[in-house]
């Protein structure tokens, strides 16, 4: 692998390049070839990760009281914002897999690739100074913060639903996961709500209550709620 091609991808140069290439092997690959995977790094690189948010926030973002900082950052520091960074440096072309993965193209997958966002910033932590990890990060989440920033006072799509489907009265609410599907690391759910034992709509995501969520919102757009 090119792995001089991702440093110029992510606009960093790695004195250590062992240390980068832990940071892109996947534990499939490290199983198969006896080598380290990127396991451990992915866990520091997500308290990494936390702090510099929490730190931002707490810097730029005086007006927002602890209780919404808590959100913003939870908005920010997930899965798909993660798996945005990778497909914009396209982590997928550089990763170590085992053959199991390539199998299943996990080199799509955004659990993998989102993790490996979390371990090469640790590894360039690792590597340099928290000066340049927030740099990267920064640079890659810094309009993310900001939308959620925006968006801290908006009710999640469970909560409108609720209260528009109860505007004349209590009714029965009921969401359930009726589907799931794929490997244990990447996983997909289908949920269904229902109102009064009428289902309302389904949705899908890579987490239940994101899937609940999705149900939540395509009940308002269907049912024009």
């Amino acid at each position: 692998m090119q792995l001089e091609k991702f440093e110029q991808n992510i606009g960093y140069e790695f004195k250590d390049k062992e240390l980068l290439k832990n940071a892109l092997t996947h534990t499939s690959y490290a199983n198969e070839n006896g080598v380290k995977s990127n396991e451990k790094l992915e866990f520091v690189g997500d308290a990494i990760l936390e702090f510099v948010i929490s730190k931002y926030l707490y810097n730029m973002y005086n007006s927002l009281k602890e209780g919404e900082m808590t959100k913003v950052r939870a908005t920010v520091v997930c899965e798909e914002s993660l798996y945005k960074i990778a497909l914009e440096h396209n982590f997928s072309d550089f990763l170590y897999l085992g053959k199991s993965e390539l199998y299943n193209k996990g080199a799509k997958s955004p659990a993998i690739l989102a993790d490996s966002v979390e371990a090469v910033i640790a590894a360039m932590f690792f590597d340099s100074n928290i000066e340049q990890v927030e740099k990267f990060i920064l640079n890659n989440l810094e309009q993310s913060i900001e939308q959620a920033s925006h968006n801290v006072g908006i009710k999640d799509y469970k909560t409108v639903l609720q209260e528009k489907l109860q505007i004349n009265g209590e009714v029965f609410i009921e969401y359930k996961i009726i589907e799931e599907s794929g490997p244990d690391h990447d996983k997909s759910f289908t949920a269904q709500v229902s109102c009064n034992n009428k289902v309302l709509a389904k949705g899908k995501g890579k987490s239940k209550k994101h899937a609940e969520m999705e149900a939540a919102k395509n009940a308002m757009e269907i049912n024009n709620i």
